[in-house]
C-alpha cells in the first residue's frame, strides 16, 4: 500500500511517501526551491519521494490531501456573515485565491500529478486514487502513528484547520478517534501569532522568536491577557473575546483596542528596536500559553487515566511550554511530532489513511518510528566530490574516523564547522543532518553565530546537542528529546553564580553575563532547548560529539540549522558550500571531505547578508 501525502497552499508545503506503516521520504518543498516557507504545490518534494520509493506516479495506490478544502471554504463564508454583515471587501479580495487554490484543488492536482506520470492524464483514474484527510485529523495521526505508544492521547494546537483549532483524540493500536475539538475563532495558536505580529514578527514563522524572546522580560501583562483577551476555564478550554482581534475581517492579527489595551501600537518589522515592553509582552503571552496547556493536560490525564501523552500542531512547536508538561508529571510519557507544523500534516494524512482507511495494521517501536526524523534526500561521497568540484570548492577526503577527528579539532579549537552528513531532516529543526556546530564552552560564540553566521538578531538562543548517556550530568531533562523539542534547566552545579549587580541586568543586557560552563547555549533565565544524540539513529553525529568529548571532556556541541536568515535549510552540497562561503564559517565537513575557509578561492564567497528577505 503505497500512499502518497501532500501538504499546500497554505504555508511549508511538504511531501511524504509510506509503504504500509514504513515511511519511505518526506520532505518540505522549501528545501528544493529555496523559498522559505515554501507554500505551493510540492512538485519537487514530490518528484524527491518518487525517486526515493523507485517508483512512478502511476505505482502509487493513494494520494492523500492533508485537509478538506470545501470544509474551510463553507466555515470561512459563515465567518464572513456572522461578523461582517454589510461589507465583503476583505472577502471579495480573498475570493480569487481561494477558487484558484482551494476550491478546485482536485484540477490542481490532477494538472500536476499527471507531469510526473508517463501515461496520459485521462488514463489513469485519478479519482479513486485521490483522498482528503482532515487538518487535524492529519496532524493527529502524524503524532499517534509513528509514536512508541499503543495507546496514547493525542493533543493538536495551532492556528486552525478546516475549522478546528485545538483538538483531542484517543489513539489505540491502529485506531484513532478525535473526541473534543475548539473551533475557529477560538485559537491559542491564533493568540500567539496576534503577539508575535503585535511584537513585529513575521506571522507563521517568528512564533519561535517571541519565544526565545520571553525570558529577558517579565510576565507583566499574563492578567491582562486572562482578564481582557481570553477566559480559560478550569480544563484549560478557552474563548477569546474577538473585539480585540482583526484576523476574522481584516489584514492583520490586531485592532486597535488590541493596541489602547496595552498602550501602544504594534511594533513595524525591522524599523523600531525591541524595547523592554516588548520582552515582557513576549513573557506573558508565553505564560498564558504554558498556563492553558498545563490545564489542557492536567484535565485530559485526570478524565481518561490514559498515561501517554502526542502532540502535534504548530503550538507543539513551543519546546518551552512542552518542557513544562513533561516536569508536571500528568503523563507519564510524552511524544511529539518533529514535524508538528503543516509539513508534518503530509505525513499524517497518509497515515490517516493506511490505517483508518485501509486498516494498515501498526507496529509499535521501543523508540519510535520516525527514524530521527531523517527522511529527506542524502548524497554519496562520489556525488559530494564532483559537485564540490564543479563549484570550485578545494577540500580534502579522509577515511570517515579521520573526517570526525578533523571537525572534533576544528571545534574544540572553536571553529564555526558546518555539518552536512545523511539524510536532511523533516521538519523546522537541524537534528545532526544539517547543522552549524560549535563550542558551547565559549562565551563568544552564540554572539558569533547570531551576527557572523545566521545574520539574526543577537537575542536568539542556540540548542545544546548531547550524548544521550551523558544528559543527566548537564541538564535536568530526565528522559529522551531527540527532536529538540524540550526545553530544561542547565544542571546548577554547572551554572556560574551571578553578582548582584548581573542581577540586576534587564533585557538584552542580560545576555553577554555567562551563565555556565556552557554559556553558548545556556538562556539568560539558565534553560536549555536540548537534543539528545543517540548512537542507534544517527551514529555519525554521535561519534563527533564523542570525538569532541574526548578531546574536551565535554560532550555537548552548539547546534543550529544551516542556513541564514531568511534561507531555508541547506539541501545539496552546492547549498552547503554557498551558504559557507557566505558567512563567517571556518569549515565544512561533507561527507568524508573537509572544506577549510582558508583554502577557498575568494572569488568564490557570496554576499549572503541581504540575499534573502528576512523572515
Amino acid at each position: 500500500m503505497i500512499i502518497l501525502g501532500i501538504s499546500a497552499f497554505y504555508h511549508d508545503s511538504a511531501a511524504a511517501i509510506i509503504d504500509g506503516e514504513r515511511i519511505i521520504a518526506a520532505a518540505q518543498e522549501e528545501r528544493f526551491t529555496r523559498i522559505k516557507h515554501d507554500a505551493s504545490f510540492p512538485v519537487k518534494a514530490v518528484e524527491y519521494c518518487l525517486k526515493e520509493a523507485g517508483i512512478s506516479i502511476d505505482e502509487v495506490d493513494d494520494i492523500v490531501f492533508f485537509e478538506k478544502p470545501f470544509i474551510k471554504f463553507e466555515r470561512l463564508l459563515e465567518t464572513y456573515v456572522s461578523f461582517v454583515p454589510r461589507g465583503f471587501s476583505s472577502f471579495k479580495a480573498a475570493l480569487p485565491i481561494w477558487v484558484k487554490e482551494k476550491l478546485f484543488q482536485k484540477k490542481i492536482i490532477r494538472e500536476m500529478v499527471a507531469q510526473f506520470s508517463d501515461k496520459a492524464s485521462d488514463d489513469i483514474d485519478w479519482d479513486s486514487k485521490l483522498k482528503f484527510s482532515e487538518h487535524h485529523l492529519s496532524h493527529a495521526a502524524s503524532a499517534f502513528y509513528p509514536s512508541p505508544f499503543d495507546e496514547a492521547i493525542v493533543l493538536t494546537l495551532d492556528g486552525v484547520g478546516e475549522w478546528v483549532t485545538t483538538s483531542v483524540a484517543i489513539g489505540r493500536g491502529n485506531k484513532l478517534d478525535i473526541v473534543k475539538e475548539i473551533h475557529f475563532p477560538h485559537s491559542l495558536g491564533l493568540l500567539y501569532s496576534a503577539f508575535t505580529y503585535y511584537t513585529g514578527f513575521r506571522v507563521n514563522s517568528g512564533e519561535y522568536k517571541v519565544m526565545g524572546l520571553a525570558p529577558y522580560g517579565e510576565p507583566k501583562y499574563t492578567q491582562v491577557i486572562l482578564d481582557n483577551l481570553i477566559d480559560v476555564k478550569d480544563d484549560g478550554s478557552y474563548r477569546l473575546d474577538q473585539s480585540y482581534f482583526n484576523y476574522c475581517t481584516g489584514l492583520t492579527m490586531t485592532n486597535k483596542k488590541f493596541e489602547a489595551l496595552f498602550g501602544r501600537p504594534a511594533r513595524k518589522p525591522d524599523e523600531e528596536a525591541l524595547e523592554q515592553f516588548h520582552m515582557d509582552i513576549a513573557a506573558s503571552v508565553q505564560e498564558v500559553t504554558e498556563i492553558i496547556v498545563l490545564k489542557l493536560t492536567e484535565s485530559l490525564a485526570k478524565e481518561t487515566g490514559i498515561r501517554n501523552l502526542c502532540m502535534a500542531g504548530g503550538v507543539a512547536l513551543n519546546c518551552v511550554a512542552n518542557g513544562k508538561i513533561q516536569r508536571a508529571g500528568h503523563f507519564e510519557n510524552i511524544w511529539i511530532q518533529p514535524a508538528a507544523g503543516d509539513a508534518g500534516g503530509a505525513l499524517g494524512a497518509a497515515q490517516a489513511v493506511a490505517h483508518l482507511v485501509h486498516d494498515v495494521p501498526r507496529t509499535v517501536q521501543a523508540s519510535d518510528n520516525m527514524q530521527g526524523s531523517y527522511l529527506g534526500c542524502e548524497f554519496s561521497t562520489d556525488e559530494i566530490k564532483q559537485r564540490l568540484t564543479e563549484v570550485g570548492a578545494v577540500f580534502e577526503e579522509h577515511s570517515q574516523q579521520e573526517m570526525l577527528k578533523q571537525a572534533a579539532k576544528a571545534l574544540a579549537e572553536q571553529n564555526v564547522v558546518g555539518w552536512f552528513q545523511g539524510r536532511m531532516e523533516f521538519g523546522p529543526r537541524a537534528l545532526g543532518g544539517r547543522s552549524i556546530l560549535g563550542d558551547p564552552r565559549s562565551e563568544a560564540m552564540q554572539k558569533t553565530l547570531n551576527l557572523k553566521i545566521k545574520y539574526r538578531e543577537s537575542f536568539r538562543p542556540f540548542a545544546p546537542s548531547v550524548l544521550r548517556e551523558h544528559v543527566g550530568e548537564w541538564f535536568d531533562l530526565n528522559g529522551d528529546s531527540p527532536y529538540m523539542l524540550l526545553v530544561d534547566n542547565v544542571k546548577k552545579d554547572k551554572c556560574l553564580a551571578m553578582s548582584d549587580e548581573q542581577e540586576a541586568l534587564f533585557g538584552i543586557e542580560k545576555l553577554n553575563i555567562p551563565r555556565s560552563e556552557i554559556p553558548a547555549v545556556t538562556h539568560v533565565d539558565y534553560s536549555a532547548r536540548i537534543q539528545t544524540v543517540h548512537e542507534q539513529t544517527n551514529p555519525l553525529y554521535f561519534g563527533l560529539i564523542t570525538e569532541f568529548n574526548q578531546l574536551t571532556q565535554c560532550p555537548v556541541v552548539v547546534n543550529t540549522s544551516f542556513n541564514v536568515r531568511g534561507e531555508p535549510i541547506v539541501c545539496t552540497p552546492e547549498d552547503a558550500f554557498n551558504c559557507f562561503m557566505g558567512t563567517e564559517m571556518d569549515v565544512l565537513a561533507i561527507g568524508n571531505v573537509i572544506l577549510r575557509k582558508t583554502d577557498q578561492d575568494p572569488a568564490l564567497a557570496k554576499d549572503y547578508k541581504h540575499a534573502f528577505k528576512l523572515d
